[in-house]
C-alpha cells in the first residue's frame, strides 16, 4: 500500500501541471485563438489575395504574407507591399537594365523621346511600364530648351527630369508624385530595376516626321527615327512634305546613316576608314596607283553606306536621298533639304556607357 501511495503522488503532480498550462503556453493559445477569430474563410482569403494582386501586380506569394502580417486588412497589407517594393527596388538598381522601350511624345515642331530600361522583355510589355514610359516622353516635351537654338536636338538627361513633378492616371498606379519617384514605385510593382536611361528633344521650324519600329502601341518602339525637312514654303504641299518625312524618318531607322552630308563626315572618321581601306588594298600586292584606284573606289561606296543624302532610298532603291529632294523640291516649287535627323535604339552603347549613361549614342545630324 505504501508504494501504491508513493507512485500516486508523481501521477497527481503531473495531472496538476497538466491542467494549469504555463503563462507561455496560455499567451499563445490567446494569439492563437485571436488570429484563428480574426482570420477570414478561405473563400474570402482567396478574394483578398486577388483583389490586392490586381491592386498591386506584386507576386502571389508577397502579396499573401503582407496580408497575413497585417491580420488580412487589405489597405494596411497594400502600404505594406509598397514599403517593401521599395526597399527591394533600391537593392536591385545596381543591376543591368538593357531591355525597354523608347517613349514618344509630340507637338507641333517638337518631339521628345525618352528611354526607359528594364531587365526583361516580359517588364517592357507590361501596361504599367508602359503607361510610365509615355508620361514620361510627355513630360520631357514640356521641357525648355535653354540655349537660345530654335531648332536642333538637345539632350535631356535623366538628372533635368527626375525631380519634375508626374501626374499619372493608371488605375494600378496614379496621382501625382515625382519621376524619381514614379520609377522607384513601378520598379518595385515590376520586381526589377527599372532605370530612366536618356531623352533628346527634337525642334524645327520645318516639317517634323517621326518612325517607330517594334511598335506595341502608338508612341512606343524599339528603334526610333526622327526627321525635319525645311522648305521656304511648304504650307501649299504640307501632305507631300509629310508623306516623304514619315518616308525618310523609316528610312534612317533601316538603313542607320551616321551623317547627313559628305561634308558632315568627321575627319576622325575619313582618316580611320581611309586606313583600313588602304591596309586592305595593300594586301593584294598591287601597285600603289592601283592602290589608291582601289581606296578612292571603295571611299565611295562607305559615303553610300554612312551619309543620309547619299544613300538607296529603301522605299526605291532607283533614288538615292538626294535625288528624291530633288525631286521633291519641283514638286512644291522650292527647294527642300533636310534639317536634322536622328535615330535612336533601345540598349544601343548600354556596355561602354555603363558608367556615364547619360552621355548621347545615337546619330544626330
Amino acid at each position: 500500500m505504501a508504494f501504491c501511495r508513493s507512485a500516486k503522488r508523481p501521477l497527481q503532480m503531473m495531472m496538476q501541471k497538466r491542467s494549469f498550462p504555463s503563462a507561455m503556453e496560455s499567451s499563445f493559445l490567446t494569439v492563437l485563438r485571436r488570429f484563428s477569430a480574426q482570420s477570414p474563410a478561405s473563400g474570402e482569403q482567396m478574394s483578398l489575395i486577388k483583389q490586392l494582386r490586381e491592386r498591386t501586380s506584386a507576386p502571389i506569394k508577397d502579396v499573401k504574407a503582407s496580408l497575413v502580417e497585417c491580420n488580412w486588412d487589405i489597405e494596411a497589407a497594400q502600404k505594406d507591399l509598397r514599403k517593401r517594393g521599395i526597399v527591394l527596388a533600391s537593392k536591385k538598381s545596381g543591376r543591368a537594365a538593357t531591355e525597354g522601350l523608347l517613349a514618344l511624345a509630340q507637338s507641333e515642331g517638337k518631339a521628345a523621346i525618352i528611354e526607359l530600361n528594364c531587365e526583361t522583355d516580359f517588364v517592357s510589355r507590361n501596361e504599367i511600364f508602359q503607361h510610365l514610359a509615355l508620361s514620361l516622353a510627355k513630360q520631357a516635351l514640356l521641357v525648355e530648351n535653354g540655349s537660345q537654338q530654335s531648332s536642333g536636338v538637345l539632350s535631356v538627361g535623366p538628372e533635368s527630369l527626375e525631380e519634375l513633378k508626374l501626374n499619372l492616371e493608371h488605375p494600378k498606379i496614379s496621382g501625382e508624385t515625382t519621376v524619381h519617384n514614379a520609377i522607384t514605385e513601378v520598379a518595385a510593382m515590376m520586381g526589377e530595376n527599372v532605370k530612366l536611361r536618356r531623352g533628346f528633344v527634337m525642334s524645327t521650324s520645318g516639317v517634323l516626321s517621326t518612325y517607330l519600329h517594334t511598335s506595341p502601341q502608338p508612341g512606343l518602339g524599339r528603334i526610333a527615327g526622327l526627321l525635319s525637312l525645311e522648305t521656304e514654303d511648304g504650307s501649299s504641299h504640307l501632305d507631300d512634305l509629310q508623306r516623304v518625312g514619315s518616308e525618310l524618318a523609316m528610312h534612317v531607322v533601316a538603313a542607320k546613316p551616321l551623317f547627313l552630308t559628305k561634308e558632315l563626315v568627321s575627319s576622325e572618321a575619313l582618316e580611320s576608314e581611309r586606313e583600313i581601306l588602304k591596309s586592305q588594298a595593300e594586301s593584294t600586292g598591287k601597285s600603289q596607283m592601283a592602290i589608291e584606284k582601289m581606296v578612292e573606289g571603295r571611299m565611295r561606296k562607305y559615303y553610300e553606306e554612312v551619309v543620309l543624302t547619299e544613300q538607296k532610298f529603301i522605299v526605291n532603291d532607283s533614288l538615292t536621298v538626294k535625288t528624291l529632294l530633288s525631286n521633291l523640291s519641283k514638286e512644291v516649287g522650292s527647294p527642300v533639304k533636310i534639317e536634322n535627323f536622328f535615330r535612336m535604339e533601345v540598349g544601343e552603347g548600354i556596355q561602354r556607357l555603363d558608367a556615364s549613361a547619360d552621355e548621347p549614342v545615337a546619330h544626330a545630324a
